[in-house]
C-alpha cells in the first residue's frame, strides 16, 4: 500500500478533528473532536513507522511504541476531561461552552462583586425579617 493513502486518511481525520474543536460549543463534542485528532496522528505515526521499517535494515518500530503512549495519554485526558465536564454541568446546569463563559462571576464598573452584593442583600432581607 502506498503512503499516500493513510496520509490523506489521517489528514482529513485531523481537518475534521480541527473544525470540531473550532466550530462545536458542547464540551463533550470537543472533547471527541480532540480525541479524533490524536487518532490522525497515531495513523501517521504507524504509517510511516511501516514505511521506514521497509527501507531501514533496522527495526525499531519506535512509531508503534509511539502510538502506544499515545494512547495511553489519550485514555488519561479523556478520563479527566469528561469528570472536569460532569462536575460542571452539576455546578452550572449546562455542558455549552459559550454559556460556561456567560455565567461567570461579572465585577461591576464600581468594583463590587456582583456576587458579594447580593450575598449583602440576603443578610439584611434575613434582618428584616427577624422578629423585632
Amino acid at each position: 500500500m502506498h503512503l499516500a493513502y493513510p496520509a490523506v486518511l489521517s489528514a482529513l481525520l485531523f481537518c475534521t478533528g480541527l473544525y470540531g474543536v473550532l466550530a462545536r460549543r458542547n464540551a463533550i463534542l470537543v472533547l471527541m473532536s480532540v480525541e479524533l485528532m490524536l487518532n490522525a496522528v497515531n495513523l501517521n505515526l504507524v504509517a510511516f513507522d511501516v514505511w521506514l521499517s521497509r527501507t531501514a535494515e533496522e527495526t525499531l518500530h519506535s512509531g508503534q511504541a509511539l502510538t502506544l503512549f499515545t494512547i495511553a495519554i489519550a485514555a488519561a485526558e479523556i478520563g479527566i476531561g469528561l469528570a472536569i465536564v460532569l462536575a460542571v454541568h452539576r455546578n452550572r446546569g449546562t455542558a455549552d461552552i459559550d454559556r460556561l463563559r456567560d455565567t461567570s462571576e461579572r465585577h461591576d464598573p464600581d468594583g463590587t462583586d456582583h456576587d458579594a452584593r447580593t450575598a449583602e442583600r440576603s443578610d439584611e432581607a434575613q434582618k428584616a425579617e427577624a422578629p423585632a
